[in-house]
């Protein structure tokens, strides 16, 4: 007999067959699914697991050597400058109320800075500087010397100054460069001819340069003749070691390359620069600086007090055969520092303790 449907398929269901497939089919995906419900916090673990991986992953692909550096760098700057406000802001409380905290810089005088409390702290240009701003601004004059030859004296007086500087001659256009490169120092010309004197007094009103008339004994006929005296005894003879150079020293000395009747200025004041840029000596008549000059200069800085420093002694003109033999020989040449076109730079040291003073040790 064919039974119904619905009895059929129940007892299709509860043969054993069909039975042992499904719970083959269903049991482990049941298993894993009741486990994963019962185990939450297992989930939570393994989806922080899985971040923590994800990060680690991008900050090695972010933080490199240059990063670090960078970060490091900001770090210090910060520290410093937190560092800086907080010692500023301790020196201000430390001061008293409503009083000045910054100091002049020591490179300015006393001279000056009154000058400037006067004005309100208001820097003047100084009035030896704006004299030689103005006369080179408004000369209608050729230099003697070039632009370096100009410079290399500059450097000299830029690393003395403020000092003494001693210049035979140079009453011409250079003049006033000499007296504003030394400003707060002393610049004395000596000049052989009154009216250049008068002239520039007249032309440089507010510089006040300190001149002094000076007469020459020699030409440059007698150049043979005083070049031979370089090993003289007469010539290189020092003063008493216990006393300065004196004008007596020159006045009663035999040696024909000593300048006689100098001011009084020479020997007051120990030279810090000597600039010989006269006298002339383009004909042999011309006194030249066969000896006067360049014998001088020597000889000062050789008398200079011991330990006190050296002398810078700058001659110009070198060129001509007179100047050149001459330099060398009085000046010494193991002391030349420079030679730049037609001038040259020594700086000689203090041979006053031994029983001559040489040209050349």
């Amino acid at each position: 007999m064919q039974c119904c449907l619905p009895c059929c398929s129940l007892k299709h269901l509860t043969t054993p067959k069909y039975f042992r497939f499904q719970r083959i089919a269903i049991t482990p995906k049941h298993k894993d699914t009741a486990h994963t419900m019962t185990s939450p916090t297992l989930a939570r673990k393994a989806k922080l697991k899985n971040h923590l991986v994800s990060a680690k992953a991008k900050l090695r692909q972010h933080l490199t050597l240059r990063r670090i550096l960078l970060v490091a760098a900001a770090s210090a700057a910060a520290f410093l400058l937190l560092l800086t406000l907080r010692t500023l802001s301790a020196s201000h409380a430390r001061s008293p109320a409503g009083a000045a905290t910054v100091s002049p810089p020591v490179s300015v005088d006393r001279h000056n800075a009154q000058q400037q409390q006067q004005q309100g702290g208001c820097a003047k240009l100084p009035g030896a500087v704006a004299e030689a701003l103005v006369h080179y601004a408004t000369a209608n004059a050729t230099l003697s010397q070039t632009g370096d030859e100009l410079a290399a004296t500059a450097r000299v007086l830029a690393r003395r100054a403020p000092c003494n500087v001693l210049v035979f001659g140079g009453l011409g256009p250079e003049s006033a460069l000499w007296a504003a490169l030394n400003h707060g120092g002393r610049t004395a010309f000596l000049e052989e001819d009154a009216a250049s004197i008068a002239e520039a007094a007249a032309r440089h009103p507010g510089l006040a340069l300190e001149s002094h008339q000076v007469a020459y004994q020699t030409t440059l006929a007698d150049a043979d003749e005083l070049l031979g005296l370089r090993g003289s005894a007469d010539c290189t003879a020092s003063p008493p070691k216990d006393r300065a150079l004196s004008a007596d020293h020159f006045e009663r000395s035999p040696c024909k390359l000593a300048m006689r009747g100098l001011p009084a200025a020479f020997y007051e004041t120990e030279w810090d620069v000597i600039i010989v840029d006269a006298p002339a000596g383009w004909v042999p008549e011309a006194p030249g600086r066969v000896g006067g000059a360049i014998y001088m200069a020597g000889m000062a800085a050789r008398a200079r007090r011991p330990g006190s420093g050296e002398t810078d002694v700058v001659v110009h003109g070198v060129d001509r055969k007179v100047e050149d033999s001459f330099s060398r020989a009085f000046l010494c040449e193991r002391y030349m520092k420079e030679e730049v076109g037609r001038l040259r730079h020594f700086a000689i040291t203090s041979h006053r303790e031994k029983d001559g003073m040489p040209f050349c040790p």
